[in-house]
């Protein structure tokens, strides 16, 4: 099966422009070409591209993804159990950053609750999100 660019675009759901910057950065395979130079694409590809594509939805850095790849992509015969424990100190290493994030964000969350929780609708004086964005201090996570 040959693919052009729209079509592997269409069965990976992943932009050309992505496409192409991934080739640029070697992250895949540079294209075959036909005779009238257009990008042929193949299955294996498709599938290079999917890995790709679900790893960054899983938040990998492109780096670890090329890691990654090349971790896969190593003979069988080539220390399987440290390629194994490689891939699993990356996802490790995501999974952390990943609960790190929403850490984050639920205090972020709970900031938003309590400025809003204070806002007074009645008055007249200064909006209370307005104020404490204008004033870090009054931030209950400061």
């Amino acid at each position: 099966m040959i693919l052009t660019i729209g079509q592997l675009s269409a069965k990976s759901s992943c932009k050309i422009t992505t496409i192409r910057y991934y080739e640029g950065i070697k992250l895949m395979p540079e294209a075959t070409r036909s005779s009238g130079n257009q990008r042929q694409y193949h299955q294996a590809d498709l599938n290079r591209l999917r890995f790709i594509r679900h790893s960054r939805e899983l938040g990998f850095s492109l780096d670890d993804i090329k890691e990654l790849l090349s971790l896969s992509n190593a003979p069988k015969n080539d220390a399987p159990e440290n390629n194994s424990h490689r891939a699993e100190d990356i996802a490790s290493k995501q999974l952390q950053a990943t609960r790190s994030r929403i850490q984050r964000l639920q205090s972020l969350e709970q900031e938003l609750q309590l400025m809003l929780n204070h806002c007074n609708h009645d008055s007249h004086q200064t909006c209370r999100v307005i104020e404490v964005l204008a004033n870090h201090q009054l931030c209950q996570g400061h």
